[in-house]
């Protein structure tokens, strides 16, 4: 016999299936709970509707979050002025963008067409803290704004620089261009590399590094008669080297004059011009006795005075040597090197050695017309070749000596 089996009734198999559904939701539930409040009960929450925000809000996941790359980074320190300060978007759109500095002065900047991209337009101040703030959008409409701050390079980390000749100056075909640096430099390269120097003539030159703060920069031979030289120094924000951040960018425009260049001899007591390579007049003179021979090369011609007070102290003369002569007002001065050697009308007692034998202490002395005629017709940047002595070079820093120096070593 058979067992009596009862036929199952179908309502209660779908109870069974439907009890096992839940729970299977309830389980599920518990994921999508935690991911999007919304599903618990009522409507989602609209990702369009919240108004402007400082901090994310809740929502379902449906948009994708904006991404920010802003520079400099927030609370960054010793910014260098001329680095870019910018902002740049993805998943969104950039709607303003403020920059000031503490004090309230404003750097304007521009957004590109598409919305994405931000930089400032105009450069950073030095020892300067910013307030950098932004507000961009997401693609549901969203706005979010941030504030963050940063401080520029300070001031003992700023560089300057005193450059020569100055802009508009007229000077002969043998000045050099010279740059003294406020701090030392080590990044060489990178400061040369800024600084573009161009001439009407085409010609072109080299830097010369006397120390790591001055720099001088000339042509394998003297400048073209009346020409211009253009020196264009685009170093802001250029590092020197150990953090040394230069201030300035300068444009220098100098002209160059008639090419005159005077041959001083010490053997036969002659001074001659010549302008544009053609003598016009030679003069008789007396230079550096044997104790203080003439110093011979290249001399360039710097500052001049009508009348000027020399002291016998400051080359280290004192009262019991016979070299001695006190003080004295002289006439008609051009200064050859930083160390006391000049051009000048001699001393009254000198005027019977003029032309004759060398009695000076290293200068080229003149009778009074000719101290006149050569302070008249020459200038800064004029050359005078010493020949004939027995005096050594100068050192080259001692004036500017560059022209003393062969070019295939001024020009490493």
């Amino acid at each position: 016999m058979e067992p009596d089996v009862k036929p199952r009734r179908r309502g209660t198999a779908k109870k069974i299936i439907a009890v096992a559904a839940v729970c299977i939701l309830a389980a599920v539930g518990g994921v999508f709970a935690a991911v999007a409040p919304g599903l618990a009960g009522g409507p989602l929450e609209s990702e369009a509707g919240s108004a402007l925000r400082t901090s994310p809000g809740i929502a379902s996941p449906v948009v994708p979050p904006v991404k920010v790359d802003a520079a400099p980074a927030d609370g960054a320190k010793q910014v260098n002025p001329a680095a870019p300060v910018s902002l740049k978007v993805g998943n969104g759109t950039i709607q303003r963008v403020t920059l000031a500095s503490i004090a309230g002065k404003s750097i304007d900047g521009s957004i590109d067409a598409g919305g994405t991209s931000w930089s400032a337009t105009a450069p950073l101040e030095f020892n300067t803290g910013y307030s950098y703030t932004y507000v961009v959008k997401d693609s549901a409409g969203r706005e979010t704004s941030t504030t963050q701050s940063f401080n520029t390079v300070s001031s003992s980390h700023e560089a300057d620089a005193a450059i020569y000749p100055l802009n508009g100056m007229k000077v002969g075909v043998g000045q050099p261009l010279q740059i003294i640096f406020s701090e030392p430099v080590t990044n060489r390269a990178a400061v040369e590399k800024a600084i573009k120097i161009t001439t009407t003539a085409g010609q072109t030159g080299a830097f010369h590094w006397y120390s790591d703060t001055m720099v001088r920069y000339r042509p394998e031979n003297f400048w073209a008669a009346n020409s211009t030289v253009t020196m264009d120094m685009q170093l802001f924000g250029v590092d020197l080297g150990n953090g040394q951040i230069a201030n300035f960018n300068k444009k220098v425009n100098v002209n160059i004059g008639d090419k005159k260049v005077a041959i001083a001899d010490a053997t036969a007591h002659t001074f001659t011009l010549s302008v544009n390579d053609q003598p016009v007049k030679t003069l008789p003179v007396s230079m550096g006795d044997k104790r203080f021979p003439s110093a011979k090369g290249y001399a360039v011609l710097m500052e001049k005075n009508r009348f000027d007070h020399f002291r016998a102290a400051s080359i280290g003369l004192k009262p019991d040597d016979p070299a001695y002569y006190g003080e004295a007002d002289v006439e008609y001065t051009i200064r050859l090197t930083l160390s006391g050697a000049y051009i000048h009308q001699a001393l009254e007692s000198a005027y019977p050695y003029i032309g004759n034998a060398n009695v000076s202490h290293g200068c080229i002395g003149f009778l009074p017309d000719g101290a006149a005629w050569v302070f008249d017709n020459m200038g800064t940047g004029d050359v005078v070749q010493i020949i004939n002595t027995e005096g050594d070079y100068a050192a080259n820093t001692d004036g500017y000596g560059d022209w003393n120096i062969p070019w295939s070593e001024y020009d490493n």
